[in-house]
């Protein structure tokens, strides 16, 4: 099977890490997983991977990311405050230095008429986000199609912020 996740994308953020000695975590919704199964592809993951969480409702992400609730029923925890406060919770959790949070769908949900698919990202180094993007899924691909593209921008976002923090 054809692995499906950007190993070049994947390599170049392995060797920013591991020559500045950096660290990155992830906080995911809509990926359900997806990155923390990309960066774990990587040589010597172990090495600048802390780990991961995922949570998808809203009572588990005020739980374990401590997400503000109220904000989180308001918006069915899918909004970029969402995505930043994953991001600084996981930079903070896992002791990080660099911290991806991601929410959204990957599928439409008729009943809350929802019919549009789109992911809030942000990428947070040292517990202060640097980086955020709204990414649109295509309606038309299946839910799995949705999540790789989620994760392989989300990646190419984290690749970003390295380049741009070059001299951390």
């Amino acid at each position: 099977m054809k692995n499906r996740y950007p190993l070049e994308t994947i390599e170049n953020i392995r060797h920013a890490l591991l020559n500045r000695e950096g660290t990155v975590a992830v906080a995911e919704s809509v990926t359900s997983g997806h990155l923390q199964v990309a960066f774990s592809q990587a040589r010597e993951a172990s090495a600048f991977f802390q780990g991961g969480v995922t949570a998808y409702n809203a009572g588990q992400k005020t739980k374990l990311l401590e997400i503000e609730p109220i904000c989180a029923l308001k918006t069915n925890c899918v909004s970029q405050q969402i995505a930043d406060d994953m991001a600084l919770h996981a930079n903070k959790l896992f002791l990080s230095h660099y911290a991806i949070g991601i929410t959204g769908y990957a599928a439409t949900v008729p009943e809350m008429n929802i019919n549009e698919l789109y992911a809030y990202i942000a990428i947070a180094y040292r517990n202060e986000v640097v980086g955020r993007l709204r990414v649109e899924g295509d309606a038309q691909q299946d839910s799995f199609a949705v999540q790789l593209h989620y994760t392989k921008v989300a990646l190419e976002q984290l690749e970003l912020a390295l380049t741009a923090n070059a001299g951390s």
